[in-house]
């Protein structure tokens, strides 16, 4: 069984993934070892809860890699995870991992962003950092941004509150020159705005559809603690 935990990165992912693959919505804590008790062989992990929920433990992922299941994290709590547990054999996926696990990229507060409920379709409500940063980088590199508006522009969005955190209010926080026209550059970060997030996203769905649908050999290089908080929780 191959199984995605996916909400407002891909909000579309019903429709995008191959058969075979179930997609469940993003993942909070005990969700992993529940996919693992269920015979999952294979898991992907994107969006995760976090804020009015405990998130994804990092031992129900050392559970799942324990027990052989290929796991693989992306975009958004999935690369925080994959990063965090890649010594263990998780195995990362896409742009935001890659600056994760290189230290470049640290704080877990750059992925997070507001989105409605289910019923809403996760319906993103806020700007992820990585993907401002990622427009940001796309305009200046096709010189559509000044040296100055760049700085300006990435200083005010890394101050903001992540709920808060829209083009508009971006703009409307960042010292500007005078000249500078604030609905310009709105309009211009809207209209060319990169998601990060998505395509980190459709190349895990892509990986997760190549891989075996099998379960590996469980690793011999570490072993699980099976800790008294653990078995009561299992």
């Amino acid at each position: 069984m191959k199984l995605v935990f996916v909400g407002p990165t891909l909000p579309d992912a019903t429709s995008l993934v191959p058969p075979g693959i179930e997609i469940r919505g993003p993942a909070i804590h005990r969700d992993i070892l529940v996919a693992v008790n269920e015979g999952a062989a294979v898991i992907g992990l994107i969006d995760g809860c976090f804020e009015d929920v405990a998130p994804v433990w990092h031992k129900e992922i050392l559970f799942a890699l324990s027990n052989g299941v290929r796991v693989y994290g992306a975009s958004s709590m999935g690369a925080l995870r994959a990063a965090e547990c890649a010594a263990f054999g998780m195995i990362g996926v896409g742009k935001i991992y890659a600056q994760y696990a290189s230290g470049h990229r640290v704080d877990d507060a750059d992925v997070a962003q507001i989105h409605g409920p289910p019923e809403m379709n996760y319906l993103s409500l806020s700007e992820a950092l990585v993907n401002v940063i990622a427009t940001l980088d796309h305009l200046l590199s096709r010189q559509e941004l000044e040296d100055a508006e760049y700085r300006s522009l990435r200083a005010s969005a890394g101050r903001l509150f992540f709920k808060d955190r829209s083009y508009r209010t971006i703009v409307a926080n960042a010292k500007l020159q005078e000249h500078a026209s604030v609905k310009h550059l709105e309009e211009l970060l809207r209209f060319n705005a990169v998601n990060q997030k998505r395509l980190d996203a459709l190349e895990l769905l892509d990986t997760i559809a190549a891989a075996e649908n099998t379960r590996r050999q469980a690793p011999v290089d570490w072993d699980f603690a099976s800790t008294t908080q653990w078995r009561n929780i299992l």
